[in-house]
């Protein structure tokens, strides 16, 4: 029987039925559903608005109920209206009448409102505990490869010498937001909307700190209209699952890359990688082409709660079920590609080789052969000049900085010797970069140890 069939004579139609129905993705909430039942019933028993006996029967009976579908010893109907709908029958099947008070002073307005809540709170840790995961495993590569010199790139053309642990710990730090932007936005959602009602909150002497204290809410919501028709929390999750989903990306399309002939930077382990149904010779990054194309899904997320909310009137409106498809799957593929990503990272092979002869093409130390004139008094505009002009020489000659004889240094500057080959040395390019943020080894390793301890 429907919650609210008493103001109907017949039944609905059954196509509008399903039409209608959402326990076929609301269902997975039914833990939340039922622990927010129970701080209810405790408080309904507290304030004497339901006997005390009553409220131990019916927190036994969700006790039991919650039990026994976890031990698959009870299948959610899902030809119930929604996961409410399911427990209070189920439960007033079990107790009897005593289950026909639990509703008491609450509305399916705030108790959704409060499931959906409890639900994505959970989902939040589980999102952070990976996440965390992932950073530690940056930092420890990085830590490992803080040696190891590779060119970095500005559109995709050599541009400076760096090491590859800090390529790694620039996503560290971008990931490192990931899980601040998702525990503030945890921190805003994390109060009670229970006790709002419909709309209108309540006649009865209710105590909503106590049910708020009870399921470790910081507070309760202070507007009853707001606490049924709010989902800021769901659009401000979407919109940093989103974000997450932009870093892994962009991670992606270099592994993609770094992965191919052209590159061979690194080298994806068998368990991570695809071959091809024809071409024997290919060894495909399946996993890091999914995860890129997955980030469209969960931009798709956020715009479909953008348009729900986006014209509905004060307070709750059926669009609003519309919210927890969009925010569950913008859950569940972050998760899958974080579950996915990581081990693929961790387990990679990197070519140190390639990388270093990468950084030795492409003049990427002309940077610090101007400033090599520069420490000599040359203002820096001259001395780009002269290295520019020193590079064309180079090109002309199919030569690089460092093959290039003095005379010919001399010859375009004067202020040239012999201590500027040492100065576009690779690793001194690099192991002099010290200002904080900069790539020297050291830098990389006390980057990466202070983020460890971060996450502690």
């Amino acid at each position: 029987m429907k919650l609210w069939a008493g103001r109907f004579s017949k039944e609905i139609d059954k196509k509008t039925n399903d039409f209608n129905s959402s326990i076929s993705f609301d269902s997975r909430m039914f833990e939340q559903d039922i622990t927010g039942s129970m701080a209810h019933a405790t408080m309904l028993g507290a304030q004497n608005i339901i006997s005390k006996e009553d409220m131990e029967k019916i927190i036994d009976g969700l006790d039991g109920i919650l039990n026994d579908i976890k031990n698959n010893k009870l299948q959610i109907d899902m030809s119930s209206e929604d996961i409410h709908t399911f427990i209070e029958a189920e439960l007033t099947n079990r107790i009897g009448d005593a289950g026909k008070r639990l509703h008491t002073a609450r509305s399916r307005n705030d108790q959704v409102a409060l499931d959906i809540r409890l639900y994505l709170r959970d989902e939040c840790d589980a999102v952070i505990s990976q996440l965390i995961e992932l950073v530690t495993v940056l930092c420890d590569s990085a830590k490992k490869y803080s040696q190891t010199v590779m060119p970095s790139y500005t559109h995709l053309q050599r541009a400076q010498p760096i090491v590859f642990g800090h390529h790694l710990l620039a996503y560290a730090e971008m990931f490192l937001r990931d899980i601040d932007r998702i525990q503030d936005a945890k921190a805003r959602m994390n109060f009670c909307p229970l006790g709002s009602g419909a709309l209108a909150g309540t006649t009865y002497p209710i105590d909503r700190n106590l049910t708020a204290e009870i399921l470790g809410f910081d507070g309760v919501c202070q507007n009853s209209l707001d606490g049924v028709s709010d989902r800021d929390f769901c659009i401000e999750l979407a919109n940093a699952l989103s974000i997450v989903m932009v870093h892994l990306s962009r991670f992606s399309e270099e592994i993609i890359m770094w992965c191919s002939w052209e590159f061979r930077f690194v080298e994806l382990d068998d368990a991570f990688s695809t071959g091809s149904s024809i071409m024997p010779q290919k060894k495909n990054p399946d996993i890091a082409e999914l995860v890129r194309g997955k980030s469209g899904r969960v931009f798709g997320d956020l715009m479909t709660l953008l348009t729900v909310m986006k014209g509905i009137s004060l307070a709750y409106n059926k669009d609003m079920q519309e919210d927890k498809e969009a925010i569950f799957d913008a859950f569940d593929t972050v998760k899958m590609c974080l579950t996915a990503f990581t081990p693929m990272i961790e387990t990679m092979k990197v070519n140190g080789d390639n990388m270093r002869k990468a950084a030795a093409g492409g003049f990427i130390n002309a940077t610090d052969c101007a400033d090599f004139l520069v420490s000599k008094g040359l203002p820096f505009r001259d001395a780009y000049k002269a290295t520019g002009e020193l590079v064309a020489l180079c090109i002309q000659k199919e030569l690089t900085l460092e093959a290039l004889p003095i005379e010919e240094y001399k010859n375009i500057c004067d202020l040239f010797d012999d201590g500027v080959y040492d100065a576009i040395s690779l690793e001194k390019c690099v192991s002099d970069r010290t200002c904080v943020g900069a790539p020297a080894p050291k830098n990389v390793v006390a980057q990466a140890d202070r983020i460890l301890e971060l996450l502690k």
